[in-house]
């Protein structure tokens, strides 16, 4: 995944995305990246590795070394940004959020009609920025280019772009799946991936672009569109139940209120079928499962709490270590047990979502050995049958690493691949034996997944404008 902050503002804008971008940190664990404008410097570019410590300690230096009334940051997951290019259009720096997945066959065709040529990667890849920028470059302008590349790329692409006259070009994805807001401050104007990020320097959130919408942002004029948005949007439902930060707004909606009334629903739907009675304690695995558990416990009226702490100041998330055995064992080494909540005690847990499973069998086991009587587990979302092919949600190279896929093939092989709806639904005789064969693999005493329906109204958002391609393979 990855996330994007940019400031135009009339005195030194470096402060506002340093911190505007160490606010999407929760969105990337590979590159971190900030590009600066100066009247007498000119662009200025500084990009580290963080993948064994935060995007603020690396940048720390950034004050002393880098100038500028307009900038723009970015954390990814992937590729290095942002780049600087220099191209027809002029020299200008751009970061994207999103996912190229035609990419060899773009680069075929770029060289096949331009005789032109990239600087490649190791084992020969190369960065999709410069692509992505060699399509914005095939066209006459900033809005031209963007939207042919837009239209030529398979996956998605939100864009920011730092011109070297200092003003800023916003474009959220042709689609919309992942949100782009806008935000004014005394006559500066802020542009970010997760909103809160505008609100906690001070700007107010004015407008989040429509799908595929794109302006162009400076002093002088403010904002400026140049593409209308249009009607067709597809925005990452998976945002709020996981990537999304707490504080944050798509759309209208909240991600904190909308894990909440998650959580609610899927303790109206155990208590209306009987589900996991007895339980002594409710709780979330942290840290996006406990605005779900919070929720379900309000809905329950059964207590919240926290049969173990995570021990967070010296341990880098447990996602950040490329080999698995290495996440696997700092996700073991945080986990604190309370003794007092888990010795004897019948528990329910709430994830966010179940993807491979690794950890969570990890995480039973550890409640077990101290002293667990039952552990009972809830999705705060459907089943993941796909994988997302729009954005670069996750390290798995194959559907096969999905825990549902492997659990269906170990019940009726690949065949059964015809019925992944029916084994989506927890009411058909497929849906429960997959739930059946999940909760004797990890040893839970039951396991349910909230419903695509439950989902869906939890968020509050049209359908017809949400992508749910994870579970059910619809675009």
């Amino acid at each position: 995944m990855g996330g994007f902050f940019g400031a135009v503002c009339r005195q030194d804008a470096i402060s506002d995305v340093f911190f505007g971008t160490d606010y999407h940190s929760h969105l990337g664990t590979s590159r971190g990246g900030m590009a600066a404008y100066d009247t007498v410097i000119g662009l200025q570019r500084d990009i580290h590795n963080i993948q064994n410590s935060p995007f603020r300690t690396k940048f720390e230096h950034v004050f002393d070394e880098m100038k500028g009334t307009s900038a723009i940051g970015c954390i990814s997951d992937a590729d290095p940004q942002p780049l600087l290019i220099r191209s027809k259009l002029g020299t200008f720096a751009i970061a994207m959020v999103g996912v190229i997945n035609n990419a060899k066959e773009l680069i075929e065709q770029y060289l096949g009609y331009s005789g032109g040529y990239y600087s490649a990667m190791t084992g020969g890849r190369i960065n999709s920025l410069e692509l992505l920028a060699a399509l914005i470059s095939q066209r006459d302008t900033f809005a031209e280019g963007i939207r042919f590349a837009q239209q030529s790329i398979e996956g998605s692409a939100s864009i920011l772009i730092l011109k070297n006259d200092g003003s800023l070009i916003a474009a959220r994805d042709l689609l919309g799946r992942t949100p782009v807001a806008i935000g004014e401050r005394e006559g500066d104007y802020c542009v970010s991936f997760e909103s809160f990020a505008c609100q906690k320097l001070g700007y107010t959130v004015t407008r989040e672009l429509g799908p595929g919408e794109i302006v162009e942002i400076s002093l002088e004029q403010g904002v400026v569109r140049l593409k209308e948005p249009g009607e067709k949007m597809r925005m990452c439902a998976f945002l709020w139940t996981y990537y999304g930060y707490p504080a944050s707004t798509y759309e209208g909606v909240n991600v904190e209120t909308m894990r909440n009334r998650d959580g609610a629903i899927m303790a109206e739907n155990d208590c209306r079928e009987g589900n996991a009675e007895d339980v002594d304690y409710v709780s979330g695995l942290p840290d996006s499962g406990t605005p779900l558990a919070i929720g379900y416990a309000n809905a329950s009226h059964i207590p919240f709490a926290r049969p173990y702490i995570k021990y967070t100041p010296t341990w880098a998330r447990s996602f950040t270590p490329q080999r698995q055995a290495e996440r696997e064992k700092v996700a073991k080494m945080k986990q604190i047990p309370i003794k007092e909540l888990i010795e004897g005690k019948n528990l329910l847990f709430v994830d966010d979502s179940i993807v491979r499973g690794t950890q969570l069998k990890e995480t039973v086991e550890f409640l077990y050995e101290n002293g667990a009587r039952a552990v009972h587990m809830r999705s705060g979302c459907p089943p993941i049958m796909y994988s997302c092919k729009y954005l670069n949600f996750s390290r798995s190279n194959s559907e096969m690493e999905l825990l549902a896929r492997r659990v269906i093939v170990e019940l009726e092989g690949e065949e059964g691949f015809r019925y992944l709806e029916e084994y989506s639904n927890s009411g058909t005789e497929r849906g429960k034996k997959l739930r059946a064969a999940i909760c004797e693999k990890f040893h839970f005493s039951s396991l349910e997944f909230q419903s695509l329906e439950g989902i869906l109204s939890a968020i509050g958002v049209d359908p017809c404008k949400l992508c749910t391609y994870c579970w059910n393979g619809k675009e």
